[in-house]
């Protein structure tokens, strides 16, 4: 059964960033159960206001060498130094605000290497507390689904009540289908597909609330395989291991 994890009694004591981590954990072991060969599910974790660098520069510590018996006959070849540009001062700088992650990515690995194919976001409050806030994480979910990506979200936070999934529609070119008012919980699995040589989203909603138990989600790897994200047994035992009764 749905807990409330922002209020009294479980919060402050129960910090509901650490249950988020293991809620994940556990739905991350779930689905490496069952998926097929070549897929794996990971987690990605970044709360707070904090900028990750996908593509990232590195810079070759001075004096350092590398070693290529096979060309040089045991010599050894000096790396040459990056040229470094210096660019003119920017044009302006705005104010910006990046969305906190709590997500897991199912990975496909093929020949032509790793290739993202679903991913399972857990709303957190700094998603939800104002436009600024929503659309970063809107934006993220509607990225993955015009790139094929299928993607369930689960939003359990008592302490906002704005809905992702409503701030998620409009990116969509959709007004359906919405909550009622009265939904503040809930949880929404997209899938992205071609039919009949037409671009579409499946999109199914399922109202959450607490003291009631939380649904299997649909997960779809690609137009013919999905996977079942269980929400219920993996928040079953991520309260057990955080000793939340």
């Amino acid at each position: 059964m749905l807990r409330d994890h922002f209020h009294s009694p479980l919060h402050p004591r129960h910090a509901w960033e650490s249950f988020h981590a293991a809620w994940l954990g556990y739905i991350c072991e779930s689905l490496n159960d069952l998926l097929p060969k070549n897929y794996f599910a990971q987690e990605q974790v970044h709360a707070g206001r904090r900028i990750e660098i996908d593509v990232g520069t590195y810079e070759q510590l001075d004096g350092e060498r590398e070693s290529n018996d096979s060309d040089t006959g045991g010599g050894v070849i000096a790396e040459p130094k990056a040229k470094l540009w210096t660019p003119p001062a920017a044009t302006a700088s705005i104010p910006a605000v990046f969305a906190e992650d709590f997500e897991i990515q199912i990975v496909e690995s093929a020949d032509a290497g790793l290739r993202i194919v679903g991913a399972v976001e857990l709303a957190s409050p700094g998603n939800k507390d104002r436009d600024e806030a929503r659309l970063p994480f809107a934006a993220k979910v509607a990225s993955y689904l015009a790139s094929g990506v299928s993607v369930v979200v689960v939003d359990i936070c008592t302490s906002r009540l704005a809905n992702l999934h409503h701030a998620i529609l409009p990116l969509l070119s959709a007004d359906e289908p919405r909550f009622s008012h009265d939904i503040a919980l809930y949880s929404v699995a997209y899938r992205p597909v071609r039919r009949d040589d037409a671009e579409q989203i499946d999109i199914w909603t399922e109202p959450l609330g607490l003291g009631r138990p939380l649904p299997t989600m649909p997960l779809w790897l690609n137009a013919e395989m999905c996977v079942p994200v269980e929400l219920g047994s993996t928040y079953r035992k991520a309260c057990e291991r955080r000793r939340i009764n």
